[in-house]
């Protein structure tokens, strides 16, 4: 396996040209709305690379490697020695049908020699937890997936995935990666500091939160931001995040932020399921904490690639765009703490998403995860 970094900016186009393109099987490529919209970045790289599977969607900010930009698109392409693609794409008509998209991608790439998932989603007409439990429901427990939902900076507007086509709307797509050579690591933390009362949600559906110890949900959330937060729902409740878990079930644990809200029914719309009986309970961040999250993630990533050290390695990183509100200035600290932890000699690529999609670190099942660094790292034996 080996895997060379390309960026395209508006003055100099894409720099630098790519060894061997025509053995190019895979790119990645991530980069704001208003970039891809159009379609021409995808045009340029599928002139570039005419026989590769080509991914990508839209942000709240580019990773390359510790950098973060608005400007930038940021890619990666991949040859293999001896891995084997397949890239299954579907229509998703909103959140309900979640479930039957996933499902319907996991049967295409299930396999006996699937080594693991990459997915990207739709970032806000779709139930990524749904998602992830009808995929998952196909392809098995035991074969790794990861991913992300595609951004749109702190606009919540419109996002766009591409697979093997320009970016649009209401797409998901998945690559499966097979064959025994391939080694895929991942991890995924979060760092946030949990503080107020636990509270149990009392009315919910899927992942629509109507009532939180009987009190309408959008009541409760508006008095811990305040007036003049408020008014910038949903943006604003990315700095302040909820983590709901099964009290029956400590390692349930799992953090989830807000996509929509619905100032007449006072319910909150989030990324992924909050079940009613659950315990939920908001959190903040600091710098400090977030950065060490970052570092965990990478952490277990390089530990479950199991793979030699002299052996190419690649490195996704999806991140939440609330993290990078709040960091501001200092989101490098986590891309950087990241780095640390993979190692120079890694290529790293990334995104800053509306949710990432890894095995739980404690109890190992799947999940749509909300405001956590997830690292995914590719090798291939002999590659």
């Amino acid at each position: 396996m080996h895997s060379q970094q390309i960026t395209w900016n508006l003055h100099a186009g894409w720099n630098p040209a790519i060894e061997q393109p025509e053995k190019v099987a895979l790119v990645f490529y991530f980069g704001t709305r208003d970039a891809l919209a159009c379609g021409t970045r995808y045009h340029e790289l599928r002139k570039m690379f005419p026989k590769a599977h080509i991914l990508g969607c839209s942000t709240g900010g580019q990773i390359n490697n510790s950098d973060v930009s608005d400007e930038d698109v940021v890619a990666a392409a991949i040859r293999f020695d001896s891995t084997r693609l397949r890239l299954v794409s579907r229509q998703i008509s909103g959140a309900s049908a979640s479930w039957d998209c996933g499902e319907a991608i996991g049967r295409e790439l299930s396999d006996d020699e699937l080594a693991g998932v990459f997915l990207l989603s739709d970032g806000l007409n779709v139930n990524g937890s749904d998602l992830v439990n009808g995929l998952v429901s196909a392809i098995g427990s035991t074969v790794p997936l990861t991913g992300g939902l595609a951004g749109d900076g702190a606009d919540f507007n419109e996002t766009l995935v591409g697979g093997d086509c320009a970016p649009q709307p209401r797409l998901v797509v998945g690559v499966g990666f097979y064959g025994k050579a391939i080694r895929i690591g991942h991890g995924s933390a979060g760092g946030w500091d949990l503080f107020g009362p636990r509270r149990q949600v009392t009315r919910s559906a899927g992942n629509i939160l109507f009532e939180l110890d009987g009190e309408p949900a959008l009541d409760l959330y508006e008095r811990y931001l305040g007036p003049e937060d408020s008014k910038g729902l949903p943006g604003s409740a990315l700095l302040f995040p909820i983590q709901v878990h099964d009290a029956e079930q400590p390692d349930s644990a799992v953090v989830r932020t807000v996509l929509a809200v619905d100032r007449d029914r006072r319910s909150m719309t989030f990324a992924g399921d909050v079940p009613q009986g659950w315990t939920a309970q908001l959190m903040r961040g600091n710098f400090d904490r977030l950065a060490e999250g970052a570092a965990d993630a990478a952490r277990q990533a390089r530990a479950g690639l199991r793979s030699a050290k002299d052996d190419h390695q690649f490195s996704i990183l999806v991140s939440c765009i609330g993290r990078r509100l709040l960091m501001g200035q200092h989101v490098s600290d986590e891309t950087e703490a990241a780095g640390f932890e993979l190692g120079d000699e890694t290529l790293r690529l990334g995104f800053y998403s509306y949710g990432e999609i890894s095995p739980h670190a404690k109890s190992g099942i799947c999940e749509l995860h909300n405001q956590t660094m997830t690292v995914t790292s590719f090798a291939e034996v002999g590659g």
